[in-house]
């Protein structure tokens, strides 16, 4: 039986497609870092206009998130999918011929708007695709796998690549890869097995499409779930602060307090690039293969605090203690993506999508906020000096900087304390 014609292989390629797309929004979402420079000088920005600029993707892929969860549970990957790769890559190219701040601005937001439906799309493909059991390391291989590979060539690869050809030709050339994946994913992806014209999958249940006033119904339930807004709280912190410190600030730290140039500085966030790559896929099949949730994500979250308070305590710890703190707050990514398996199975099949959905858009509500918090703790404690065009900044503007972060992620770790309390009581109760 051929690959297109085996059901569960035909899957592999239905979900490759997707992940090189999911790959590509992750070298977008995190080349602020390695861009910085250039941007700051290009378009002559602040720190907290960098930080705003970062973040312009991650509002507008915030707000789209409970729309492209509705989306993917009604029309299916291979429509959202294709035509979120298509917006992608649009925004990827109108960024390059971006002339000012307003421009650039604008096109980021593109890339985010077209971003914000490939996550949630290769969820729903998963549900409809995978079992149960198979659901939890299916999110930490794309989550980790995709984004940890899209996450390593955002560091040290686009760090090279911008010195040999540019910024603005590297970018096109990202744009131009997103097209291709957009045609790739209309060819190979499909909402179920049934609508490839397969056999079902054994164990896999095949879900009808999801009427929008079902989606109302599930929406309403899920404001009113407080476990919902505990795990939103879980996301918005892990994940606002792992987009934000690989993906912005982690650079420019280096940069300032150790006096790196860009490339040397990028070695660091590839080492929590490949924690993405590690930790993501790990703990996703770790919690399957124990059938737990919680308390990896209690322990997780608990290491992550103490991570992420180094730097704010050292203020220039050695850069061996710095370089293993970005491998392990890139691993820390996979504690967090336990947080939509948890959502998952909470609620029906047919509404995985926007259940995900909503949980997954908190996490980017966090990296908004939190670069442009912590750009605005960095350019509080400036020095007023300028070197080639570029603002110094201070050590202690990032030390208050990063402990903005550890005080995030220690909210996220009193909510799945509580999210572990609450399991435990219905466990008990004879309700």
């Amino acid at each position: 039986m051929s690959l297109l014609h085996d059901p569960t292989k035909r899957r592999w390629l239905g979900w490759g497609a997707l992940a090189l797309v999911f790959l590509l929004v992750n070298i977008h979402r995190l080349s602020t870092a390695v861009l910085s420079e250039q941007l700051t000088t290009d378009f002559t920005i602040s720190a907290t206009q960098l930080g705003t600029l970062h973040a312009s993707f991650f509002i507008i892929y915030a707000f789209s998130q409970i729309p492209a969860g509705a989306l993917a549970d009604r029309y299916g990957p291979r429509y959202v999918g294709s035509l979120g790769a298509t917006v992608l890559s649009l925004g990827a190219i109108g960024f390059t011929v971006s002339s000012g701040y307003p421009a650039a601005l604008a096109s980021r937001a593109l890339v985010g708007l077209g971003s914000s439906v490939i996550f949630v799309t290769i969820l729903r493909f998963c549900a409809n695709w995978f079992r149960v059991d198979e659901f939890a390391t299916m999110t930490g291989l794309t989550a980790g796998g995709a984004a940890g590979t899209g996450a390593i060539l955002a560091t040290t690869p686009l760090a090279v690549s911008v010195e040999w050809f540019g910024w603005r030709s590297t970018v096109s050339g990202l744009g131009v890869v997103g097209f291709l994946a957009a045609a790739a994913v209309f060819v190979l992806a499909r909402q179920s097995p049934m609508a490839a014209g397969l056999d079902p999958i054994e164990d896999v249940p095949e879900q009808d499409s999801v009427t929008l006033a079902e989606t109302a119904g599930y929406l309403k339930q899920l404001a009113t779930d407080p476990d919902q807004w505990l795990l939103s709280t879980v996301f918005f912190s892990g994940m606002g602060t792992i987009l934000t410190v690989i993906g912005l600030w982690g650079v420019p730290y280096l940069v300032a307090v150790y006096d790196l140039d860009v490339t040397t500085a990028s070695y660091f966030t590839l080492l929590g690039s490949v924690g993405i790559l590690v930790g993501g896929p790990g703990v996703g099949w770790l919690s399957d293969r124990i059938g737990q949730r919680f308390l990896p994500m209690i322990a997780g979250f608990a290491l992550f605090v103490v991570v992420l308070s180094v730097i704010p305590i050292l203020g220039s710890p050695p850069l061996f203690v710095v370089a293993l703190l970005y491998l392990l707050i890139g691993c820390c990514l996979g504690v967090t993506m336990l947080a939509l398996p948890i959502i998952k199975e909470r609620y029906p099949t047919e509404a995985s999508g926007v259940a995900t959905a909503v949980v997954n858009g908190a996490g980017f509500f966090g990296a908004t906020v939190l670069p442009t918090l912590m750009g605005f703790a960095v350019d509080r404690y400036r020095t007023g000096d300028v070197v080639d065009g570029t603002a110094v900044y201070t050590e202690f503007g990032y030390r208050v900087a990063f402990a903005i972060t550890a005080a995030f992620v220690g909210v996220a770790l009193c909510s799945t304390v509580v999210l572990y309390v609450r399991q435990r009581r219905r466990e008990a109760s004879p309700l």
